[in-house]
């Protein structure tokens, strides 16, 4: 019998793994893995506008905002009622956008199909949003990721020949 399997739950597996470094065995720290079948769905409240190609952004205070796929409407989901309210409309509508939640609370939402260069703003605290510097290269399909230094990165995506980019660049709020 394997003396590690027993401490393992059973809903709950890790991995060990085991280094050899010079000539000696280290054995790191396992990574939980979930087991086949543990997870299960539960159904919530619907949107208010049927989405696709949208984007959703977990705020600071817990609520969930949809953004894209549904013309310029934007929807908060509160998972504490299950239920959706229409918040703020965009000023562009947008497919495929990205979606940021900055240090600051609020949400930058940039590009889109068309594709679109330009960017906006959420605010959370007046459901508001307020148009932002536009990026240089029109894109959707992109990634942007937050950088510790506050800046969000924007990489890659598709322009409106549906030819792959892999231009980058920075939003300084």
């Amino acid at each position: 019998m394997n003396p590690i399997k027993p401490l393992l739950s059973t809903r709950v597996r890790s991995r060990l793994f085991i280094v050899l470094a010079l000539g000696a065995l280290t054995v790191l720290p396992a990574v939980p893995t979930l087991a086949a079948g543990s997870g299960t769905w539960t159904l919530t409240g619907s949107l208010h506008v049927a989405r696709a190609d949208s984007t959703a952004t977990l705020l600071t205070g817990g609520q969930v905002l949809v953004v894209g796929g549904g013309g310029t409407s934007a929807e908060l989901y509160n998972p504490a009622t299950g239920a959706w309210t229409i918040t703020g409309s965009l000023h562009t509508a947008r497919y495929d956008p990205s979606a940021t939640l900055l240090p600051n609370g609020q949400v930058l939402v940039a590009g889109g199909s068309g594709p679109l260069a330009s960017a906006e703003l959420y605010n959370p605290a007046t459901g508001t949003w307020t148009v932002t510097g536009s990026m240089h290269t029109a894109r959707y399909q992109h990634n942007a990721t937050l950088l510790a230094n506050g800046q969000v990165l924007v990489a890659g995506g598709l322009d409106s020949n549906y030819n792959y980019l892999a231009s980058a660049e920075l939003y300084t709020p």
